[in-house]
């Protein structure tokens, strides 16, 4: 093939997003782009592990609260079957341990839905190209992440309001089952409760860790040291 040919394909591009309204943002701004095509949506942790059974797409792009699980895992398992693969982060997440988590597991770019999706398209040549696109207020977490006399303003205030979460007895030996695999449904019956008052627990669990699945509140709980 020749380099003209080579360089008129297409980048492949591959989107795990369980927002329809984003979703279809993302195709909008990608059928703009003759060098770029959508080769396949997931909108659950299930659905992206089907898709990378699939041949691979140049670029992924991963949100991180999926309804089933964290994007995370998705990042990990698409980085081992899709090696030649550029991913990046699409979230609203701009916590450390979930910039730091994504980055360890394979990605290579992170970017916060608060930036402009119309550069979405630029974003992506630049990551596949070998850059590392990232929205402003995440590389000021990196980099302070090396500057242990300073800390971006956000995180401290976190820390000076929030520091660890409190759950309350009943709430941590929710959580401490739910991290053993137990359904709800068993977990009610351990616990003497019913399974509604399980469900309760639950949401004050993932209010109060700031999280939307299973995995990502034991992911956080053992960030706090709640495990």
């Amino acid at each position: 093939m020749s380099i003209e040919a080579a360089s008129s394909t297409p980048l492949r591009v591959a989107l795990v997003e369980d927002d329809a309204a984003f979703q279809e943002a993302f195709r909008t701004a990608l059928a703009a782009t003759p060098d770029l095509v959508m080769v396949g949506v997931a909108a659950t942790v299930a659905e992206a592990r089907a898709m990378l059974a699939e041949p691979p797409a140049d670029v992924l792009v991963v949100d991180l609260g999926l309804p089933d699980g964290s994007g995370i895992e998705v990042i990990g398992e698409a980085n081992a079957r899709w090696p030649g693969c550029a991913i990046m982060v699409a979230t609203t997440f701009a916590d450390e341990r979930h910039v730091i988590a994504s980055i360890e597991a394979g990605a290579s770019g992170y970017l916060l839905k608060d930036s402009p999706l119309p550069t979405i398209a630029q974003d992506i040549r630049v990551l596949h190209g070998g850059g590392s696109p990232i929205s402003p207020r995440i590389a000021r977490q990196v980099l302070m992440r090396f500057r242990p006399d300073e800390k971006p303003a956000e995180e401290a205030e976190t820390v000076d309001k929030s520091g660890v979460p409190s759950l309350s007895e009943r709430e941590k030996e929710t959580l401490q089952l739910i991290t053993r695999g137990f359904s709800f449904e068993e977990i009610a019956e351990l616990m003497g409760v019913s399974r509604n008052t399980v469900l309760t627990f639950v949401r004050r669990i993932y209010a109060k860790l700031e999280v939307r699945s299973k995995t990502e509140a034991v992911f956080e709980a053992r960030a706090y040291g709640l495990l």
